[in-house]
C-alpha cells in the first residue's frame, strides 16, 4: 500500500511538473511573438469592439492580419511578463492530446484571465469546449479567430446569445495612406462624405497626394503582408489556394477530389466578371449539378474572394445579378492580363462599401444602388451628362464637386 501511494505521488508531480513545463512553454512563446509584434497600422476594429465581453469571435479573411491583431491587443492591454494573458495557436501539436477547455482550466488556474486562440476552428468541437469555458470559468475572457468561412450563430447553436462577433477586414484606402506618408487622416461616414466631400479632400489633399498611391492600393494595398520583404503577387496566390483548401474544404468538410472543381469555378468566375453567371454554362464546365455550382458560388463568397451583386430584393439562393472579385488585388493576381480600369474601380467601390452598407445592382444608367436608396455610377473619366440624382464616383480628380466625388475618397469610409 505504501508503494502504491508513493508511485501515485510520484505521478502526480510528474503530471504537475509536465503541465508546469507545457504552461510555461505556452508564455514564453507569448512573450516572444508579443515582443516582436509590429503593427504600423492601427486597425480601427480595437475600438469597435466590446472588451468587456466573456466571449469575442473575430472573424476575417485569411491574410488580413488576425494573428497580429491578437498579438497587438495583448501588448495594448498587458504587460509582456503579465501571465494574466495568453496567446496560444490551435495549430500547435499540444492540442492534439488537449481540448481547449482542460487547456483554459488550467490557465484560468495559475491566475489566467484573458485566454487568446488563434484559429480555433482547427480544434475538434471547438464550439462546444468554448461553451463549456463560458460556463464554468466564468473570470475567463476568450477572444478567438476564426475564418470568414464559419458561421458562428447558425452552425454553432451553443454560442448562439454568448458569443460577439467581429469581423477584421483588409487595408482600407485610408489605411494604406496613413501607412504610405506617415499621417493620421481619420475614417468618415458615408453621410459625411456626400455632405462635405469637398473639404474633406481639400484638407486631405493638403497633406497628401492620395492619386500618387491610390493605383498602389489598388494593385498590393488590401492585404497586410504586403509589406513583407517577399513576392507580393506569389505571397497571395499561396494564401488565396489555403482559402480554397483550408477554409473551404475543411471547414465546410468537402473532400479533396473537389478541390479542382472549386479552383476552376473561381477562374471561370473572375475571367469573366462583373457578368451574370451563367450557372448552367458553369455546372456543365466543372462537371456538377447547378445547385453544386451555386453552393460553390456561396463559400467562394463567404471565403472573401468574390462579391455576390443581386437586383434589389433579391438574395442568395437565387442567381446573382453579377458576380466581382472581393477586391481589386484579387484581379491583379488571377487574370492580370484582362484588367479593365472601369471593372478594377468597380470592384474597389463595392469592396469598400461592404464594410457597413447594402449594395445592389443600379439600374437606369447606375453602377450600383447603396442602401436601398444612393444611385451611384463609377466613371473613368468625367461624365459629360449628369443626372442630378445619381452620385458620380470619378477617377484622376483630387477635389469633386456637387454631385462628382473622388473615388478615391470612399476609400476613407473605415
Amino acid at each position: 500500500m505504501q508503494t502504491l501511494l508513493c508511485n501515485f505521488v510520484v505521478l502526480h508531480y510528474l503530471c504537475r511538473t509536465y503541465k508546469a513545463k507545457g504552461m510555461e512553454s505556452f508564455f514564453s512563446t507569448h512573450a516572444y511573438l508579443v515582443e516582436h509584434t509590429n503593427a504600423p497600422v492601427r486597425r480601427a476594429l480595437m475600438d469597435e469592439i466590446d472588451w468587456n465581453n466573456r466571449l469575442i469571435g473575430i472573424k476575417g479573411t485569411r491574410g488580413v492580419g488576425k494573428t497580429t491583431f491578437l498579438l497587438q491587443y495583448a501588448k495594448e492591454h498587458f504587460c509582456v511578463e503579465d501571465r494574466k494573458c495568453l496567446y496560444i495557436n490551435m495549430n500547435n501539436f499540444y492540442f492534439q492530446g488537449k481540448g481547449i477547455a482542460e487547456f483554459a482550466a488550467e490557465f484560468h488556474a495559475t491566475g489566467g484571465e484573458v485566454l487568446l486562440i488563434d484559429q480555433v476552428f482547427k480544434q475538434p468541437d471547438w464550439s462546444a469546449d468554448l461553451r463549456k469555458c463560458y460556463d464554468t470559468l466564468p473570470g475567463l475572457k476568450i477572444v478567438f479567430t476564426g475564418s470568414s468561412v464559419m458561421r458562428l450563430k447558425t452552425e454553432n447553436p451553443e454560442l448562439n446569445g454568448i458569443v460577439k462577433s467581429y469581423n477584421l477586414r483588409g487595408f482600407s484606402f485610408r489605411a494604406f495612406l496613413n501607412l504610405q506618408t506617415g499621417c493620421r487622416f481619420p475614417s468618415y461616414t458615408l453621410d459625411e462624405i456626400l455632405e462635405g466631400h469637398e473639404p474633406i479632400a481639400r484638407q486631405i489633399c493638403k497633406e497628401a497626394n492620395p492619386l500618387k498611391y491610390f493605383q498602389d492600393y489598388l494593385h498590393h494595398g488590401f492585404y497586410p503582408f504586403f509589406m513583407e520583404k517577399r513576392n507580393f503577387s506569389e505571397n497571395l496566390l499561396k494564401t488565396m489556394n489555403m482559402m480554397l483548401e483550408v477554409d473551404i474544404l475543411l471547414i465546410k468538410q468537402i473532400e479533396l477530389k473537389y478541390l479542382a472543381k472549386i479552383k476552376k469555378l473561381l477562374y471561370l468566375l473572375a475571367i469573366d466578371s462583373p457578368t451574370t453567371p451563367n450557372v448552367s454554362q458553369l455546372a456543365e464546365e466543372i462537371h456538377t449539378s447547378r445547385a453544386t455550382v451555386m453552393n460553390y458560388i456561396k463559400y467562394l463568397a463567404d471565403a472573401r474572394l468574390i462579391n455576390m451583386i443581386y437586383p434589389l430584393g433579391k438574395t442568395f439562393p437565387k442567381k446573382p445579378a453579377k458576380i466581382m472579385m472581393h477586391n481589386s488585388n484579387l484581379m491583379y493576381v488571377i487574370y492580370p492580363c484582362r484588367l479593365d480600369e472601369q471593372d478594377i474601380l468597380e470592384t474597389f467601390f463595392q469592396n469598400t462599401m461592404w464594410k457597413d452598407h447594402k449594395v445592389n445592382k443600379g439600374e437606369k444608367g447606375a453602377s450600383f444602388l447603396v442602401d436601398e436608396r444612393l444611385k451611384f455610377k463609377i466613371c473613368p473619366e468625367e461624365e459629360r451628362k449628369r443626372n442630378a440624382e445619381t452620385i458620380y464616383a470619378r477617377n484622376r480628380i483630387e477635389i469633386g464637386q456637387g454631385n462628382e466625388i473622388p473615388i478615391w475618397l470612399f476609400g476613407f469610409l473605415y
